[in-house]
């Protein structure tokens, strides 16, 4: 089959590999119809994320339909058209019993963290889905199947995308007549500020410094923009604007994130995990007593973490990978009811072969791109 394959710093290839087999008698091989690659596989690429042997296989947002099963897989049987949301998760340690389907103990031993589709040795080795094919491990517990009247690109970004903007929203304690600031306008900001108005915020301010994805959330989701190379000192021009600061902040960056040179520096010394400008902007621009939360990938240990900033002021953190699991089914019902319509933000429409260009446009941030979908 074919696959976008990993070959080191912002070097991926497509390539011929071998088709994946069942390998348990719960594991399931779908045959891919649509996939997309997300700004956190750039941290891939970017040298960001440790162990990513050459030639594994990318991707962690897919869908397909159901081609093999596994002897003990009853929840989805062959013909079946399922979305795979990006946790690999047992479905019956402690983590999992308690929908924190992403710390999952049994999908990834040998670390910290729970396993994830296409997201190197650190995070269990699963080949990922930018491919023909995928294997699903537990293939009772993350695979649901969607409706025929859905379209792929209504349904696909519950992979991943939607339910991590929704659950990045609760963590933060986003309510009814909320303030919310969303850093970052990537796929994941722009859905966050969606679900903020859904979850009754009345004021949400959008910060990044790319005009067009500035500008598409202006024009999508209604909010208040602002261009953080153009406004200096933007945290506390938040903090100003709002009188006190907003009482969300929902960082939708990561380690990724615009590095001064001093981080860049240390970064490429592993002395840290990437760039720390959204933490410090979060936290001036909150309010006293207010939360931030964390929904972009960090790593690592940094320096110069503005814990005194958010100790003395009283602010809640919250922060991880999002158990993407166990919202799919509820948000899923959202999309069928059309509260949510994540189609907006697709850019590009491109097929497996042209992978290596999806990812230059995406990684350059070339021809407005904000979401590029792949189709085998």
């Amino acid at each position: 089959m074919k696959a976008i394959t990993y070959q080191g710093m912002k070097d991926v290839k497509v390539k011929t590999v071998k088709d994946p087999r069942i390998e348990k008698p719960d594991d399931a091989i779908i045959k891919v119809t649509s996939t997309a690659i997300c700004g956190s596989d750039l941290h891939l690429i970017h040298g960001l994320v440790p162990n990513m042997p050459k030639d594994f296989i990318m991707g962690h947002e897919t869908m397909g339909i159901v081609e093999e099963v596994g002897p003990e897989v009853t929840k989805i049987k062959k013909g079946d058209r399922v979305i795979v949301p990006f946790p690999v998760a047992c479905g019956h340690c402690w983590y999992c019993e308690h929908d924190k389907f992403s710390l999952c103990d049994n999908s990834n031993p040998h670390a910290e963290v729970g396993g994830i589709f296409g997201y190197s040795e650190t995070y269990g080795g699963y080949a990922g889905g930018q491919a023909e094919y995928l294997r699903v491990p537990y293939a009772n517990v993350g695979p649901l199947k969607v409706p025929e009247e859905l379209t792929d690109e209504q349904v696909l970004f519950l992979t991943d995308v939607l339910p991590t903007s929704y659950w990045g929203n609760l963590i933060g304690g986003v309510k009814e007549g909320s303030t919310v600031t969303v850093l970052g306008c990537g796929p994941i900001g722009l859905m966050a500020q969606k679900f903020a108005w859904l979850l009754g915020a009345e004021r949400v301010i959008a910060v990044d410094y790319i005009d067009y994805r500035l500008e598409h959330a202006k024009k999508y989701n209604k909010v208040e923009i602002i261009n953080f190379e153009e406004q200096k000192n933007t945290g506390a021009y938040i903090k100003e604007i709002t009188k006190g600061g907003t009482d969300v902040v929902l960082d939708c960056v990561g380690m990724d994130g615009k590095m001064n040179l001093i981080e860049m520096l240390e970064t490429a010394m592993l002395l840290q995990g990437g760039a720390m400008s959204a933490i410090t902007m979060a936290a001036q621009a909150v309010r006293k007593g207010g939360s931030v939360a964390l929904v972009g990938v960090y790593g690592m240990r940094y320096n110069a973490f503005p814990l005194g900033d958010f100790w003395s002021r009283g602010i809640t953190l919250k922060m991880g990978q999002c158990p993407a699991t166990a919202y799919v089914d509820y948000l899923l019902g959202w999309v069928k009811e059309g509260r949510i319509d994540p189609t907006d933000i697709i850019t590009h429409r491109l097929k497996i072969d042209e992978g290596e260009k999806g990812y230059e446009i995406f990684d350059q941030k070339q021809d407005n791109c904000i979401k590029v979908v792949l189709k085998p």
